[in-house]
This record gives C-alpha cells, structure tokens and sequence, in this order.
C-alpha cells in the first residue's frame, strides 16, 4: 500500500479521538489560561523539554504561584530561578527562562508575544516553543512538531518505524496535514502529540487504539523495522551531567557559599567533578568567589 499523500484528511480521525481521550493536563484547562495566559504556557513548554509530564506538574504549579507574570520573575535573581528549578534536569533551562522574562518585561511591555519571529528571538526559545507558544496560547495557525509529533507523521505518512533526525522538512510535513482552520489546526496540532505520547510510542506502539491505524502506511507495510538512526543519549549514571546535577544539589541545599574543597570531595572522578564546576561556572549556573562556589548571584 502506497503511503498517503500528506492532506488535512489524513489526519481528520484525530479530531474525535482527542476529544474523547485527551489528557487533563493543566495547561489544557481554561482557567489555566484565564490566570497566567501565554507566560503559563511559556513556562510549561520550556519545562517539558526532555522531562516528563508528571515530573513538571508539581514544578509548574510552584513556579506559577510564585512567580505568575513575566515581571515577577524578572525581579527574581538567577540563583532564585535556579533554586526553584529543582530537580527538573537541564538547569540552563531556568537561566534561559529567567532571561527570556527579562526580554519580554524589557522588548513587549511584559506581554509574551505573540509574532513567532519575536517568540524565536527570545533566550531559550526555538522552532517548536515558538510554535507552540503562538498556536496553544494565542490561536494561530503554525504547524508545532515534538518528538511525539515526528514519530506519528514518520509512521501515518512515511512508512517509517522511527523518525529521522529533526528537521525543516517536519515543519513542512506538519503544515501540509493542517486545516486551514485556527481552531481545527490547534485539535490537530495538539492531537497528533497526544496519540504519540499515549498510543504511538516509541518501543510499544498500540496500533490496535490507534484512530490512524485504517491510512497508517507503517501498519499498512506490516510494521517493518526500517531502522532508527537518532542520536541516543548518552546514559546519565557516571556521565558528566551527573556530576553537574550532584553539585548543583550541594549548592541549592547550602545556606551559603560551599568551600570548593568541601564540593564531592568524594566524588570518584575528582577530573569529572572539575568539569562539572567548571561547565556550571560557563553556563552562568554558579559562581566562584574566592575559594568558594555558590549559585549565581
């Protein structure tokens, strides 16, 4: 069977199938967006990068509450920012937050904007936050490609077991199946993550609740192993992000600034804990003063 040219009917099964199966995840729900609008949606984006649904809610919650409004957090200090980041991984992600806030408060009078062109200009901010930002918060029309998206269009449309490596071409693809509709395209949008997070995953895909499985040209060929050439993540247990992480839960639970003898003088790879401190100290995510390292200031 010939794979389905890329069309808005291909992916029109969606539409009810997210409706009857869609997950209550905050940033869906309407009072969510009454209270924090395109800042809720912001800070939700930049903490589902590379984590997991239920480790970001607790997190999101917190953080909103605490800071509710570009201008609150842009008041806060980086080692505020970092400290309330948590366990979340990926901390450049909070500075890069926090500067984006300081952008918006500095460049939009405090309004997230909502142009993509101004979105992408942002600190931390790429293709798909951008994207998502415009289309789930403000409406617009914009395809919006996660992994979970790459996946369902790789397997609906190309045949293939697994996505290739990102690309312009998944912004192409995505746009080609959207309606012409804001509000049908935003369902469709959000829909196609939604079944890749649920149903269409990555080592067990469940073809048989798959609302794509009658047009699905991978189900059609019989599921064929066409082989996956992404780039796999090097394993965390040893590596340097977790030396990273283990001094930055040092600094985040010091009261002051920790003595540089006193940061994992027991870590089994002292060259390892160097390169922690000093890729922190690059990324701006602490400082050193002295003998001493501390979050930043």
């Amino acid at each position: 069977m010939a794979a389905p040219a890329p069309s808005p009917a291909t992916m029109t099964p969606l539409h009810g199938w997210y409706a009857e199966h869609a997950r209550d995840l905050p940033w869906r729900r309407p009072d969510f967006h009454a209270a924090f609008g395109a800042w809720g949606v912001l800070v939700s984006e930049f903490m589902l990068q590379q984590t997991p649904v239920s480790r970001v809610i607790p997190h999101l919650d917190a953080w909103l509450t605490r800071w509710p409004t570009p201008r609150a957090m842009a008041a806060a200090s980086p080692a505020e920012v970092v400290q309330q980041w948590a366990n979340l991984g990926y901390p450049r992600r909070a500075l890069w937050l926090h500067r984006a806030a300081v952008e918006v408060v500095e460049r939009h009078r405090g309004v997230v904007p909502r142009d993509v062109d101004a979105l992408l200009a942002l600190s931390g901010i790429g293709d798909y936050t951008a994207r998502a930002v415009a289309v789930f918060a403000y409406g617009d029309r914009h395809p919006v490609v996660d992994t979970n998206t790459r996946r369902v269009l790789a397997r609906a449309i190309e045949g293939r077991a697994q996505p290739g490596s990102p690309s312009r071409r998944d912004l192409a693809l995505m746009a080609a199946i959207l309606p012409e509709d804001p509000v049908a395209a935003s369902v469709i949008n959000a829909a196609a993550m939604e079944l890749g997070a649920t149903v269409c995953t990555s080592r067990a895909p469940q073809c048989e609740r798959c609302p794509l499985a009658d047009a699905c040209a991978w189900l059609a060929a019989g599921r064929p192993d066409t082989g996956d050439g992404r780039r796999r993540q090097a394993a965390y247990e040893g590596s340097d992000r977790q030396a990273r992480g283990a001094v930055l839960r040092l600094l985040r639970a010091a009261p002051a600034t920790v003595p540089l003898t006193a940061v994992l003088p027991d870590w089994p790879d002292a060259h390892q804990r160097d390169r922690a401190i000093d890729s922190l100290i690059a990324d701006g995510l602490a400082e050193a003063d002295g003998e001493g390292l501390s979050l930043p200031r």
